[in-house]
């Protein structure tokens, strides 16, 4: 059938046509269609939805993403077919049926992630399979190599080349700042390909896009590295396993990581930028991914056991995630504490020791330094500046200004600060919660929206001391964090009062 093309500008793939042509054609909701473009040859597989109205019968709409890749003209006549179902289809309901994918079955389904061939259900259903019935470690490794395989790849001349990765859970986390450039500064390269946050208040790309920009291509990502050592960009922008971004989407609405897809979302990554030496961070806390050490270790068994299948060599640092990372939540309040560090800053601690730990963990494995002397070498290049000078030229090769100081980041301009109601030690820190809180304050697309932490778990503080101060940078999402927090109440003090019914709190 010909139809006259008519462009919607709407952010989604597929087409829209008239239920009267649908029928003609056979196709209904949900089905597919052939589309092809007479005037330069191109035919793109495109998803239905049916209308009685908005497409008149002779028309068919065509929704923006489709078309960038049809170049059609409004009014242009295309030829419309039915389009087979693809027989990655047959593949995810083997795994639905708790069926165990081939290499070359894993690929399929994979190429049609990447190519837009599965519609958002198709693709759910592929997730949830895996989630239901876990993919054994053959599969996580056709899984990884698949999403290497439809993706971009860097190779570098020289071995080796590091990387380090955070499965998150844990708010604050902003230790790549520091990891990065303490790497780099050793004589390492580090390609650092990062995310942005999903559900967390602020992703490793989301905060150094405050100083620089983050979007590259994978060539670029790789000609920045060689000259100055390391990058931290945002690995959405590089075609590196592409096929993770799609999964990730359709993830978040449940909530779900489930194991095997997370070991080949992290692998894939980190082999498609050719790093052959890896350390995975798993925080491990009641209100992270990873509960207890037990299942931490058993994580860390899967990512070594890949590793190996990928010649890669990792190593895992099981790390406490009962509390945040430092003091500050929030791209720029975790950016403006990471200079003060850098800078020459002593504390937060825990924020300090985590870095070194990890850096120190990357110079052992690469040789930089001896066995248990990796996180004093990796303290002596931050004592020294080392890593400030390497870091400014991070920034600067990622188009940031190097000069840039703590000081001249300024974070959130509406602010309330949240007291103590009673006097006692801080007993309790729900991770989850500060991360709601932070999120319904803005972070981490309002940059300067977040949480500063004015006192943690084992501290003593008085009744009126302020516990933490909430920062937005609009006053209606400060006003709604102020309500939540009242609700979740995040931060617990000891006292002997265990409850009140009905509740109440001094939010």
């Amino acid at each position: 059938m010909k139809l006259s093309a008519k462009n919607l500008d709407i952010a989604s793939r597929g087409v829209l046509l008239n239920r009267a042509d649908a029928r003609s054609i056979g196709v209904l909701d949900g089905d597919r269609v052939q589309v092809i473009n007479p005037k330069n040859g191109v035919s793109v597989a495109a998803f239905v939805e049916t209308t009685s109205t908005i497409a008149q019968q002779g028309t068919i709409g065509v929704y923006r993403f489709t078309n960038e890749r049809l170049h059609l003209d409004e009014g242009t006549e295309i030829e419309i077919r039915e389009a087979a179902r693809p027989v990655s289809l047959d593949f995810i309901k083997k795994k639905m049926d708790n069926g165990r994918l081939t290499k070359e079955e894993m690929l399929t389904i994979i190429k049609d992630v990447v190519s837009d061939d599965l519609s958002s259900a198709e693709l759910t259903a592929f997730i949830i399979a895996s989630y239901i019935n876990p993919l054994d470690m053959d599969e996580v490794e056709h899984l990884t190599r698949a999403m290497v395989e439809t993706g971009e790849h860097i190779k570098f001349a020289s071995r080796p080349i590091v990387d380090k990765h955070s499965i998150g859970g844990v708010p604050g986390n902003k230790i790549s700042l520091l990891v990065v450039p303490i790497i780099a500064a050793s004589g390492l390269k580090i390609p650092k390909t990062s995310s942005r946050a999903i559900t967390g208040a602020g992703g490793t790309a989301d905060l150094m896009e405050v100083l620089a920009k983050v979007e590259f291509s994978a060539g670029e990502v790789q000609k920045m590295t060689d000259k100055v050592g390391g990058v931290i960009v945002w690995g959405g922008a590089t075609n590196i396993a592409p096929a993770d971004d799609h999964i990730i989407i359709q993830e978040y609405p449940f909530k779900i990581d489930a194991r095997g897809q997370m070991l080949a979302s992290v692998m894939a990554k980190k082999y498609a930028v050719g790093a052959n030496l890896v350390v995975i961070d798993i925080p491990v806390g009641e209100h992270t991914k990873v509960p207890t050490l037990q299942e931490g270790k058993k994580l860390a068994r899967g990512f070594i056991e890949l590793g190996e299948r990928l010649n890669m060599k990792v190593e895992c640092a099981l790390t406490y995630g009962d509390i945040p990372v430092g003091r500050s939540i929030g791209p720029k309040l975790e950016v403006i504490e990471a200079l003060r560090v850098l800078e020459g800053a002593t504390e937060p601690n825990s924020f300090i020791q985590k870095s070194l730990s990890l850096a120190g963990i990357a110079l052992e494995m690469s040789g930089k330094a001896a066995r248990g002397t990796g996180a004093s070498m990796a303290q002596d290049i931050l004592t020294k500046g080392k890593a400030l000078e390497k870091f400014r030229q991070i920034i600067e090769i990622q188009g940031g200004d190097p000069n840039v100081k703590s000081g001249d980041i300024v974070p959130g301009e509406h602010q309330f600060v949240v007291n103590a109601p009673s006097s006692g030690y801080v007993i309790g820190m729900n991770n989850r919660s500060l991360i709601t809180l932070a999120r319904i304050a803005g972070a981490p697309h309002d940059s300067g929206a977040g949480i500063l932490l004015h006192a943690k778990k084992g501290n003593l503080i008085k009744s009126g001391e302020p516990l933490f101060t909430l920062y937005a940078d609009r006053s209606w999402r400060l006003q709604n964090a102020i309500e939540e927090g009242r609700r979740l109440m995040p931060i617990l003090v000891e006292g002997m009062l265990l409850d009140r019914v009905p509740s109440t709190s001094e939010f």
